[in-house]
């Protein structure tokens, strides 16, 4: 086979592969439009587990627990390092939760649409009146016994880096006096180095990275439930340095910087503080 005939086949083997994520994406949003407003909320976790799976599978990309995973919280706060659209998905896969996101989120092609519809909060940049109300709501959401979850670095960080995290949306689990569980995503290759594929970072796009992805070698995600610590009675920042500290010993990231300095906590926060930097990416 010649290298032309090669890159033919190569093409249309991506064109396909993405085309089945595309009407994967179409069958999540039927099921989100006409299904979910019918069934209770351990059935669309269940359809939301299946179906995340689903789409890992299409991506090529395997999701496993390591070996000395703690048992995950069923309802409380969930904190993890961010590295790809993926996690999501991968979290998803196994654990299904309620995300906090920042908002330009909603504008990634159909997978926006679909963690809304599957019960993402977005966060708007700048807007703190929208930050104490998304607060207020994640305490309410916490007190019903749901599973949240987020991402404190704020944005997606390389491989083999762990940025500071913000300590703000850790009040919510102070107020609600639940635990917190920090979760350690990566996502390795077949002789377990970080994966190149997977890094979402800098000016690349959304669509690009699925391309990167689809094109790239077999991804094994790897999920660490790390041991869970109280919100009741401690203080934000506090939380935020335990987990930022275990998520990456976990990960084996050594000098880890210390998580940035928070803001006042979103429910008593005065008008004119500053907010800090929306969680997800």
């Amino acid at each position: 086979m010649n290298a032309t005939s090669a890159k033919k086949r190569l093409d249309l083997r991506l064109i396909l592969r993405l085309t089945r994520v595309v009407l994967h994406m179409f069958e999540g949003m039927a099921t989100c439009a006409f299904i979910f407003p019918w069934i209770s909320a351990d059935s669309r976790n269940l359809q939301i587990r299946r179906w995340s799976r689903q789409l890992l599978a299409m991506c090529n990309v395997g999701v496993q627990m390591t070996q000395d995973s703690e048992v995950p919280l069923k309802q409380g706060m969930i904190v993890a390092n961010h590295v790809s659209w993926l996690d999501i998905f991968v979290i998803n896969a196994l654990y299904p939760c309620r995300f906090v996101a920042k908002s330009e989120i909603r504008a990634w092609p159909l997978a926006g649409w679909l963690v809304e519809k599957a019960g993402t909060v977005f966060i708007e940049r700048g807007n703190r009146r929208e930050l104490r109300h998304v607060f207020k709501g994640l305490v309410t959401a916490l007190h019903s016994g749901q599973r949240v979850a987020f991402f404190p670095e704020g944005t997606t960080a390389a491989q083999g880096t762990l940025l500071p995290f913000h300590a703000n949306l850790f009040e919510a689990a102070v107020d609600a006096k639940v635990k917190v569980q920090p979760f350690a995503l990566s996502y390795v290759d077949e002789k377990g180095r970080n994966h190149p594929s997977v890094d979402f970072i800098g000016d690349m796009t959304f669509v690009e990275s699925v391309i990167a992805i689809l094109e790239g070698k077999p991804v094994r995600a790897q999920l660490a439930c790390l041991p869970v610590m109280e919100g009741e009675g401690a203080h934000r920042r506090e939380l935020a340095q335990a987990a930022h500290d275990a998520i990456g010993a976990a990960l084996g990231i050594h000098a880890v910087s210390a998580p940035a300095e928070a803001e006042p906590a979103p429910a008593a926060a005065d008008g004119d503080a500053a907010t800090p930097e929306p969680t997800g990416a």
